[in-house]
């Protein structure tokens, strides 16, 4: 068996699929396979990551959607809003004919529910609500009215209505175990109204999902004359498995996070192209300030000043993204004006190590730094800046891992890696949904926020700024707050991403938001 055919073969057992149905996938105009990563579970009120958004995007609706790049904020299931003069009070309308799945009508009830449920568990996206609403804020003055009263006034409130899914509360309260929300259940099935319904008989965790159109969506059809009426969603774990099998046809799109060495094989195949979309989503390398040497603040700038950013972003990712120097986009208000951050300089590198080290900090403990194995750009990161770091005389270890797996490390100090290497997406298009939520100490034992900096002074900007009403007094306290945070050195900000996806050529009405990342299948069809 030569090397192509044991790629061919590994990509068919990857993708879980038999080769008839590979070809049956190129065939049939009514079948789209999906190849990017599924969450590691199903329910939209317990996880909070970019496979969840795939999720949230089809089989769920939200209030409101982002849409479009750069997003626009959207009424989706609701009409409108109004607010009261305070900030405090904020009253929803809804659409007279939405329905679940099941036939059943989507009323403020389940609204209620929805919001109750997220903050009754406080796991997934509840962190940007936990803060300033309780559970018996959340009210229904009529089937179609919701009402929200704040604790105190909350300005990225709006912005982050898109996070929260809206389930039927009788499908889940019908399955109600030990007092667990529903979430054994949700986890694996579908309590949506969304475009794409969930077909839990073919479901394998991270494996499998197959996801059929809602013919009787609310929103309906009439933008799209050949949507996609069954959408296979089969992710492929490794990368050049993933490339290969789009070019093969075994997939219709890979994940976004295509390599920039693999954009040029793809976009000379005859069936493949590459979209690419300017993104506001930031590769950064944390690391856990409350273990040492990363509770020195010389060590810490001791390894951001390791980074080779130039050698990574223009050589080994060919300048397909733009350099971050600090937690916010660069293309996000709230930044300070002129901000440079961190620039590799292994004399300068050195100078912060010998100061550390002058305060005892312990430099010559083996860190560990955990990659996620499935995306290259991770490895790629993890190797040349453990070559540089052996130049000072420092030990690096590479550990392999898995979204999952870290991410659920993180939600205590101890547990959480030393170092480790994700990008921050748009889950909403607010400062809060990056600088807010990863350095206010209030939210420790989310992934977010698993540097585990603390900074009182940062504290009190980052909450002035949210309940501050004004953008352009919200923006300079962003402003500091983020001069302050760069200055403390936590973490190593690299790049803000120009998004790249894989698709075949017969996927057409690709429409990227970096909200989901163009994961939202209704504006899709397959031309034959």
């Amino acid at each position: 068996m030569n090397h192509f055919t044991r790629l061919t073969l590994a990509g068919a057992l990857a993708l879980g699929l038999a080769a008839p149905l590979a070809a049956n996938a190129q065939q049939d105009s009514k079948v789209l396979v999906w190849g990017d990563q599924l969450p590691a579970g199903l329910d939209p009120h317990a996880i909070f990551d970019v496979p969840m958004q795939f999720i949230l995007l089809n089989a769920y609706d939200t209030l409101y959607r982002y849409v479009g790049n750069p997003p626009e904020l959207q009424p989706w299931l609701a009409t409108g809003y109004t607010v009261s003069d305070d900030g405090l009070t904020w009253t929803f309308k809804l659409v007279p004919n939405a329905k679940f799945h099941d036939g059943s009508p989507l009323t403020s009830a389940d609204v209620v529910y929805s919001f109750q449920r997220l903050l009754g568990m406080k796991r997934g996206p509840a962190g940007a609500f936990l803060p300033v609403l309780k559970p018996d804020k959340v009210t229904a003055p009529d089937p179609q009215t919701v009402k929200f009263v704040l604790d105190k006034p909350y300005a990225p409130f709006l912005a982050a209505i898109p996070l929260v899914a809206i389930v039927s509360e009788k499908q889940v309260k019908e399955h109600v175990k030990d007092n667990d929300f529903g979430t054994a259940w949700l986890s694996a099935n579908d309590a949506g109204s969304g475009a794409y319904s969930l077909d839990a008989s073919t479901y394998r965790p991270r494996e499998a999902l197959d996801l059929k159109r809602n013919k009787d969506h609310f929103k309906g059809w009439s933008d799209n004359p050949k949507p996609i009426d069954l959408v296979k969603s089969r992710p492929v774990a490794e990368t050049s498995t993933r490339v290969l099998a789009l070019m093969r046809g075994e997939i219709d799109a890979t994940d976004s996070y295509l390599p920039t060495d693999q954009v040029e094989r793809v976009e000379k195949n005859a069936r493949t192209r590459v979209a690419r979309d300017e993104s506001m989503r930031i590769f950064i390398i944390r690391m856990n300030n409350k273990k040492p040497p990363f509770d020195n603040i010389n060590a810490r700038k001791c390894f951001a000043s390791a980074f080779n950013y130039d050698g990574f972003n223009k050589v080994i990712l060919k300048g397909f993204v733009d350099r971050n120097p600090g937690p916010n986009p660069r293309n996000l208000w709230g930044n300070p004006p002129n901000l440079e951050g961190y620039k590799y300089d292994m004399a300068v590198a050195k100078s912060f190590c010998d100061k550390a080290k002058a305060e005892g900090a312990k430099l010559d403990r083996e860190v560990e730094i955990h990659i996620q194995s499935e995306l290259e750009q991770t490895s790629q990161a993890a190797q040349m800046f453990q070559a540089d770091l052996q130049k000072l005389g420092i030990k690096m270890k590479i550990v392999p891992s898995t979204w999952p797996q870290i991410t659920t490390a993180t939600r205590t100090a101890e547990t959480s890696p030393d170092l480790w290497i994700h990008w921050v997406s748009t889950y909403f298009v607010d400062p809060e949904n990056w600088v807010g939520q990863m350095y206010d100490s209030q939210f420790f034992g989310t992934w977010k926020a698993s540097a585990y900096y603390s900074n009182p002074k940062v504290d009190d900007l980052l909450r002035k700024a949210r309940s501050t009403s004004k953008q352009d007094d919200r923006s300079k306290l962003y402003q500091e707050a983020i001069t302050q945070i760069v200055a403390d050195s936590p973490d190593i900000w690299v790049y803000n991403t120009i998004q790249l996806r894989g698709l075949n050529k017969r996927v057409q009405g690709y429409k990227f938001s970096p909200v989901g990342g163009g994961g939202d299948l209704r504006w899709m069809s397959l031309s034959e």
